[in-house]
């Protein structure tokens, strides 16, 4: 992704102090930190229900006042046939978050995208992702 033109920016002495114990924990730039702060905020103001959370490295939108994440929501949409009515009557999901999810996946769609496809791995895709990782067999009772 392409950068701007850089810019100055003065934070108080509380916020620096902030965004400097933020870069340490996370062994980043206070920047970088500051600029995920920013997208994540600007992106909550532009979809009013979301929130982020997850890892600094798996940051992901989700809805609030449920334990889905966005992805999840419109992988569920999509495997109900897009059908808005359908999605709302086989699932525990208002219109309310089903369209707060969609209005984030039509603003973003590729940051969603590659969570879906993440998720769609196969064991052997995964497995030559992550060679080392042990697959357990699940055990129903």
């Amino acid at each position: 992704m392409a950068k701007s033109a850089p810019f100055s920016l003065r934070l108080s002495e509380e916020t620096d102090r902030l965004v400097t114990a933020e870069a340490k924990r996370t062994k980043r730039s206070k920047g970088s930190v500051v600029e995920t702060l920013a997208e994540e905020a600007l992106k909550t103001r532009t979809v009013p229900g979301i929130a982020f959370r997850g890892d600094d490295y798996n940051r992901r939108a989700w809805l609030i006042g449920t334990s889905l994440d966005v992805w999840q929501v419109i992988e569920a949409y999509k495997d109900f046939g897009e059908s808005l009515d359908r999605a709302i009557a086989e699932t525990d999901l208002g219109e309310r978050e089903l369209r707060t999810a969609l209005s984030y996946y039509r603003r973003f769609p590729q940051e969603v995208d590659d969570f879906i496809a993440l998720n769609q791995l196969s064991l052997t895709e995964l497995h030559a992702e992550y060679p080392h990782a042990e697959i357990l067999p699940i055990q129903l009772d």
